[in-house]
């Protein structure tokens, strides 16, 4: 997902010792909590965001929030792309997450 999004060009930009800092969504971590987000992300959310606008605009959020590489596994890009010292800061139990990684 990095390296589609760009991971060398941001390494290119961050000067050394720079920080390059990234939000994703992410899943959350506790399984109750990841069922009723899981649930939450494929109906209600979509339905609701219907009456007010395209339902598949809601639809495609959960969709490739769904889709994006594990916490583990999008950091692993990172490492790839050359970014050391990755650190992750889960939020609101892990539906957000903010990676950081150094040149």
């Amino acid at each position: 997902m990095v390296r589609r999004l760009g991971g060398g060009e941001m390494r290119r930009k961050v000067r050394p010792g720079g920080r390059m800092i990234i939000q994703e969504f992410s899943t959350p971590s506790p399984d109750l909590f990841r069922w009723i987000y899981y649930f939450y992300f494929r109906r209600p959310l979509p339905m609701f965001g219907g009456l007010f606008s395209r339902y598949n605009a809601y639809k495609y959020l959960p969709d490739s929030v769904l889709e994006f590489p594990s916490i583990e596994g999008f950091s692993r890009m990172i490492a790839e792309t050359g970014f050391q010292n990755i650190q992750v800061c889960e939020l609101t139990f892990g539906i957000a997450s903010i990676y950081v990684g150094e040149k």
